[in-house]
């Protein structure tokens, strides 16, 4: 599944310095549609990593979603009528995910499965995420098992309140997996929302910084963005240290800064 990685270095010395990296590794949960995946791609836009070659880029996105388990017959037949629930924690390859964790934190390459969510399956190609300085995991239950939960040094939630997740999430299934209203609302009420409440919002609690409104909220989307800046010029160490012994465990909020009155 995962193998030694290489990355290109100016020098031997460099290249001996990445391959005892460790790299700082963000958890971004939240609801379905939240904005979750909006939020890390605007981390990577501002810092300037999306216009870098996937090879030496020091900032590395991951989605739960490639991790969904591959399907039994029944299962699958009963994903392709709507009946299958993908929000509960047993949809999740576990294992897989904290596999593939434990390569990262080794700044090892890894092998990223593709899943298919018209078929309902794991394609067979991967997608290569090499070593870096930082890496971003996203999706809806990211702090529910504390054996995944405990390997972030940083928690984000992304908390966006329920219509509008709903009304992106009824949009993106219709464009981008050929789904029909009836049946997106179907799951919606039957699976979505249920798990939700039951999974995914208790969670909150164990998240360092919550962000009210996602990509929206700029000021929250900056403070990270400056925080992931001082690990990328150096500060890994000191920052890392400093996040654990002084911020972990005080959750923090920019919602009460940046509401409007």
């Amino acid at each position: 599944m995962t193998g030694d990685g290489e990355r290109t270095a100016g020098d031997e010395g460099d290249r001996d310095k990445d391959k005892t990296r460790k790299p700082f590794i963000i958890g971004v949960a939240g609801g379905t549609a939240s904005g979750k995946s909006s939020v890390c791609n605007k981390i990577i836009e501002l810092l300037g990593q999306n216009e870098i070659d996937h090879h030496q880029r020091q900032v590395a996105i991951l989605s739960q979603d490639s991790f969904y388990k591959v399907l039994t017959p029944e299962q699958k037949a009963k994903a392709l009528r709507g009946q299958y629930n993908f929000d509960h924690p047993d949809a999740f390859d576990n294992d897989l995910i904290i596999s593939t964790l434990w390569e990262i934190k080794k700044g090892r390459t890894v092998h990223i499965p593709v899943y298919d969510f018209v078929t309902h399956s794991r394609k067979e190609k991967t997608v290569t995420v090499y070593p870096a300085d930082v890496v971003l995991f996203e999706g809806i239950l990211m702090f529910y098992s504390l054996e995944i939960r405990d390997l972030f040094h940083m928690k984000l939630f992304v908390d966006t309140d329920a219509d509008t997740r709903l009304s992106r999430r009824v949009l993106r299934d219709i464009s981008q997996r050929g789904r029909d209203l009836e049946s997106i609302l179907a799951q919606y009420i039957t699976f979505v929302k249920p798990a939700f409440e039951e999974f995914c919002l208790p969670t909150k609690k164990y998240a360092d910084v919550i962000i009210p409104r996602g990509v929206d909220n700029v000021v929250a989307i900056n403070l990270i963005v400056q925080h992931i800046q001082d690990i990328l010029n150096g500060g890994l160490s000191k920052r890392m240290n400093g996040w654990i012994s002084g911020t972990t465990g005080k959750q923090q909020s920019v919602e009460s800064n940046t509401r409007p009155h």
